[in-house]
């Protein structure tokens, strides 16, 4: 019997243990960022149509028919997928989004129902799909934009991005919880150019700002050099006036003593000089008496005899000077008389002198004169000498000019030769060829030479004979001028 009772009690305990163990074979529990989708009967759901082939649980456990009924979990977890698009806005201008999109699949069992159909087996493509989803709509709302709307008001940006999303995202059982835009990026400077204006504006305000502030703490500080400068200055001349009186005061004090040994000894030299004064008075008084009054006396007696004395030179020196006045005029009637005399001598001696030279004067005018009429006379006999025997010459040679001409050469044929010589006055020696033959064709060309000569000779007279005449006949005029004019010229 107590055997029964352990079979059955093990029976029993084994029973027990396997209910144990094929309950939590059986039981699933949904945790809170799941949801449970249990597939292979058909259940009726609140919200989701009749027959829908599976069922979701969250939040709770349920019983699973292990090989009649198939769970798998869906995460309810955040997700998060950066975004970055290149887009073109209604300018033209291509741009560069940059932003984040956080989302999760919905917490109702349409939009978990939704999820599970598209990603119960695909949950890491989930991020991949949302980005497609938002760069799409991104792009098409940054065409109907332009630049200055998406940097004025990125919210509008944001919220059409949601809003055109949102139906697609409702289909996919998602939900977004967050869009946010980071960043947009411009590769042609746009953005930066059309923040140029602003950005000089904000540093224009900026540097007039500083240097205001900088004026203001200049100005500052300024004033506060200017109290210290101040207040230094106001402390050095009560510390300057301090120390004057206590130098004033140790001055005095260490006058003190000297000041009343001064004081003491100025007492004693006003007596001093009372006594002095006293005795210099008592003195004086002794001199009057012995010295002044006698010498009074005396200098009256002397300076009484020399003003007698002085009135008998005076006396004396009058007469003497009436004695020189009278002699004076005396010498001076006597040297007056004399030169009167010597005025008239001398005034007759010149008037005899000038006759003299006057005399003299017209004596030797008549003589240059008669000097000059001979020396014309002689002048004008010369040149009628001359021109009767050049007259009488061209007459000669009108007659015979051969007869004149030999004449002539024979008075100057020492002087021809001597000219014709001198030729060979230079030559040493001299060498005659053939002999007499030579020394006969010498003197023949020297014959020649006459002959030449003498035909220049009578050239020579022919114009010599014309010339006398003009001389002739112009020189008794010339002569009678000269002789004419050399009186004149001496007179």
């Amino acid at each position: 019997m107590p055997m029964v009772v352990g079979v059955v009690a093990g029976v029993a305990v084994a029973a027990f243990l396997a209910s144990i163990g094929l309950f939590k074979m059986m039981w699933r529990v949904a945790e809170p960022n799941e949801a449970l989708v249990i597939s292979g009967s058909k259940h009726r759901m609140e919200g989701l149509e009749e027959g829908m082939g599976f069922r979701i649980v969250t939040g709770r456990g349920t019983l699973v028919l292990p090989g009649v009924q198939a769970v798998r979990k869906l995460s309810l977890d955040l997700n998060e997928t950066e975004l970055q698009v290149d887009c073109v806005t209604h300018q033209g201008i291509p741009l560069r989004v940059r932003g984040v999109v956080i989302f999760k699949v919905g917490d109702d069992f349409v939009s978990i129902a939704n999820a599970a159909r598209r990603f119960l087996d695909q949950q890491k493509l989930m991020s991949e799909r949302v980005h497609n989803v938002f760069a799409g709509h991104l792009r098409s709302i940054v065409g109907g934009l332009t630049v200055e709307d998406m940097i004025r008001d990125r919210e509008k940006l944001t919220g059409q991005t949601r809003a055109a999303c949102g139906t697609e995202m409702e289909k996919l059982g998602l939900i977004v919880d967050s869009l946010q835009i980071h960043e947009i990026e411009d590769p042609t400077g746009y953005i930066k150019n059309l923040a140029a204006p602003h950005a000089a504006a904000v540093q224009r305000d900026a540097r007039i700002a500083q240097a205001e502030s900088n004026r203001l703490a200049t100005e500052a500080e300024q004033q506060s050099y200017a109290r210290m400068a101040e207040a230094t200055r106001d402390s050095e001349i009560l510390q300057a006036g301090y120390q004057a009186e206590r130098d004033k005061a140790g001055a005095k004090a260490r006058q003190a003593g000297p000041l009343a040994d001064a004081a003491a000894r100025q007492e004693v030299v006003v007596q001093e000089t009372r006594v002095a004064e006293l005795e210099a008075h008592r003195r004086e008084q002794q001199l009057q008496a012995d010295v002044r009054k006698p010498a009074d006396a005396q200098a009256y007696e002397k300076r009484t005899l020399a003003e007698a004395e002085r009135d008998a030179r005076i006396s004396a020196a009058e007469a003497k000077a009436k004695e020189t006045e009278l002699a004076a005029a005396a010498e001076a009637t006597r040297v007056k008389t004399a030169a009167g005399a010597e005025a008239e001598a001398t005034k007759t001696r010149g008037a005899a002198t000038a006759a003299a030279t006057r005399a003299t004067g017209e004596a030797e005018a008549a003589a240059a004169q008669a000097k000059g009429l001979a020396n014309a006379e002689a002048t004008k006999a010369k040149g009628l000498a001359e021109a009767e025997a050049i007259k009488a010459r061209a007459a000669a040679l009108a007659e015979n000019q051969e007869a004149v001409v030999a004449q002539q050469l024979a008075e100057n044929w020492p002087e021809i030769v001597l000219a014709g010589a001198s030729a060979f006055g230079n030559v040493d020696n001299m060498v005659v060829l053939n002999g007499a033959d030579g020394m006969a064709d010498m003197f023949a060309k020297a014959l020649t030479m006459g002959g030449t000569g003498l035909g220049l000779a009578r050239q020579l007279l022919s114009s010599m004979q014309q010339n006398g005449q003009a001389a002739a006949e112009a020189s008794p005029l010339n002569g009678l001028a000269q002789n004419q004019k050399v009186p004149m010229d001496e007179k």
